[in-house]
């Protein structure tokens, strides 16, 4: 099993910037794309951003304000995905979710975390 853990979400103004963290624990061995999705208020989830066998990959509307990033502890026991967003705008308002996608022994699962909510607001 894999488990999500976000952090970092909050209130920032228009043109702010935030950092979202994600914490991977458990199978990491069998874990393939990760990344950040949002879901706002009567709106379909979308990708934000993924990274992808070391090719990463933007929604248009985030391209060049918002940056993804992973580390991975040595012992590969865990794993980080960090959500850099900056110039944040209030249509970036949204309830922000981390995905990881399983692969091997958890090929055809997903992994969601509780989400954090970012709100853009003046």
């Amino acid at each position: 099993q894999v488990q999500l853990v976000e952090s970092g979400g909050g209130l920032v103004q228009p043109g702010g910037s935030l950092r979202l963290s994600c914490l991977a624990s458990g199978s990491m061995v069998n874990i393939g794309a990760v990344g950040w999705y949002r879901q706002a208020p009567g709106k379909e989830r979308e990708l934000v951003a993924r990274i992808t066998d070391g090719v990463i990959r933007y929604a248009d509307s985030v391209l060049g304000r918002f940056t993804i990033s992973r580390d991975i502890a040595e012992d590969g026991a865990k794993s980080t995905v960090n959500l850099q967003m900056r110039d944040l705008k209030p249509e970036d308002a949204a309830l922000y979710y981390c995905h990881a996608s399983g692969i091997r022994r958890l090929r055809g699962r997903d992994f969601w975390g509780q989400g954090t909510q970012v709100t853009v607001s003046s």
